[in-house]
């Protein structure tokens, strides 16, 4: 279904690239990565992809980000990973020149739509991720807000994928547990 060797490599990479970085919930970063490319593997095999296209969906997933929330480059990904890969990360790293949210939020999604759906299943996969207990300084506007962007990024790439877009779909109903 997929290459061990090359998932190895990858995590080895994104262990490398987040060292010391830590989840909001206190956790390792690696916990986050592993967790958006268990969703991403499960979807792979559900759908019966090919080894490449599935390669690429879980090198997306263990780097998608690296280049936002590192100091490695989109160089460093392209001589260790391809032009392909490089590229999917690339589409998944918010451009935070510009100003808003919002802004950075739509140019991420428009250039994910640009990409294969298999690195439009990492968007899927990370956003069912952090659907989880939202953290406790957030307000029920914030909440929302975060709902509210899950079901735009459901609305723009649920295509790519059927199974993740029917888990997102269920992550965001579940997420009303949280309203007060």
């Amino acid at each position: 279904m997929f290459c061990q060797e090359n998932y190895i490599k990858t995590l080895e990479f994104a262990a490398l690239a987040h060292k010391e970085q830590k989840t909001p919930k206190g956790l390792p970063y690696l916990a986050h990565i592993t967790c958006v490319a268990m969703e991403v593997i499960n979807a792979c095999e559900k759908s019966k992809l090919d080894e490449e296209k599935a390669n690429l969906a879980i090198s997306c997933a263990l780097l998608h980000d690296v280049i936002e929330d590192t100091d490695f480059t989109y160089d460093d990904i392209f001589v260790n990973f391809g032009l392909e890969v490089a590229e999917g990360v690339e589409s998944l790293t918010k451009n935070k020149a510009l100003g808003s949210k919002q802004e950075q939020m739509r140019d991420s999604i428009e250039r994910l739509l640009a990409q294969p759906y298999e690195v439009q299943m990492v968007k899927l996969a990370d956003r069912i991720t952090n659907l989880t207990i939202p953290p406790k300084h957030w307000d029920n506007e914030k909440i929302k807000a975060y709902q509210k962007e899950a079901s735009f990024i459901l609305s723009c790439l649920k295509n790519s994928n059927i199974y993740l877009a029917q888990r997102l779909e269920e992550k965001i109903e579940s997420y009303n547990q949280y309203l007060k």
